[in-house]
């Protein structure tokens, strides 16, 4: 099944199912009027909206109209709990090795999160506006689950069973201001602004076989001002799997229906200690970031500058086929003019 959100100008717009091919759509309000409502009551709704489903695939229903990407907000505009890990170990190797500063091996062992801002998500195709360049704006193609209620210390070999629904994810990271906020011994805020999740979220079923072992085994493409930046494997160089980073997040406390749980940025070692830019034959990358620290590794300093007001990024998962699965998220940059009068 496939779910998206519409902006109807209220918080937390209108829940709309999305045909397969993503060419057509209808409001279930009889239903449920939200995603999050979906999911608050989700073992109750999921058969009377997966009826629908099938129905708007066949081609019956009298009500349906043409999906539009960029009527969508996040599928949840705002959510209850946002946790993103950092799964692939290989990105935070290469962020330390670009410093001089050796990896605990406890990162190969227990995965690091944080706790994002989920009052605010921006839609996947509206403008990412922020204050200045020099605060070194990046994209993050990620991945992420959204769960029903998680009971505080669920184990990884039950935690698959409570997710719900996957999307795809920027999370967008202000590296300039990272480094003075992590000084402070108190994490991630400013550094950390609004973050972004593509037009539709779908049940893993979905995937088909490209959903094994907690993983998405299929390529994240990430677009940059019109040219491949990166197509990694979601699957590949995945040290923590969902399974792993459910259990790490409901370690002391329980997670709520409509919780969002990342994997971090996308990123495979591709045989080499780094891997290789498109350009160069690789799969290329999911954010500015690991391009500059490969810079850092070579040549003593970065040279790829991070994103300027007027930048695009566009970030899309296919299936074997060749068709979309999400929707693309497909944004610009641009200037935060301050708050309107």
């Amino acid at each position: 099944m496939k779910l998206a959100t519409y902006r109807d100008g209220s918080r937390d717009g209108k829940l709309v199912i999305v045909s397969r091919d993503l060419t057509r759509a209808i409001a279930v309000p009889e239903i449920a009027r939200t995603l999050q409502s979906a999911l608050d009551n989700w073992e109750q709704l999921q058969p009377r909206l997966n009826k629908v489903y099938n129905a708007l695939n066949e081609g019956t229903l009298e009500d349906e109209f043409a999906f539009d990407e960029t009527a969508c907000a996040s599928p949840l505009p705002r959510a209850y709990h946002w946790a993103d890990g950092s799964a692939y170990v290989n990105h935070v190797e290469l962020v330390r090795k670009a410093r001089g500063a050796e990896m605990p091996p406890s990162f190969w062992e227990d995965p690091l999160m944080y706790q994002g801002g989920s009052d605010a998500f921006i839609g996947p195709r509206e403008d990412i506006p922020l204050g200045s360049e020099s605060w070194g704006i990046d994209f993050e193609g990620e991945v992420a689950v959204v769960t029903g209620d998680v009971p505080m210390g669920t184990q990884a070999a039950d935690a698959r069973s409570y997710v719900r629904l996957l999307m795809l994810v920027n999370d967008v990271s202000l590296r300039g201001l990272i480094p003075n906020e992590l000084a402070k011994g108190f994490g991630f805020y400013n550094s950390k602004p609004s973050s972004v999740f593509s037009p539709v979220a779908v049940t893993p079923d979905e995937l088909g076989g490209a959903w094994q072992e907690g993983k998405v085994h299929l390529p994240l493409r990430s677009t940059y001002n019109g040219a491949l930046f990166g197509y990694p494997n979601a699957g590949e160089d995945m040290t923590f799997n969902f399974d792993r980073l459910i259990q790490h997040a409901a370690m002391t406390r329980p997670l709520c229906a409509g919780t969002i749980i990342g994997s971090g940025t996308v990123s495979n070692k591709q045989g080499t200690d780094h891997g290789s830019a498109v350009s160069e034959g690789g799969v290329g990358y999911s954010c500015i970031a690991e391009v500059r620290m490969i810079e850092t590794i070579r040549d003593g300093k970065p040279s790829t500058a991070f994103m300027k007001f007027g930048d695009t990024i566009r970030i899309e998962m296919l299936d074997t086929d060749g068709h979309s699965i999400f929707g693309a998220i497909d944004q610009q940059v641009v200037e935060y003019k301050g708050p309107k009068a």
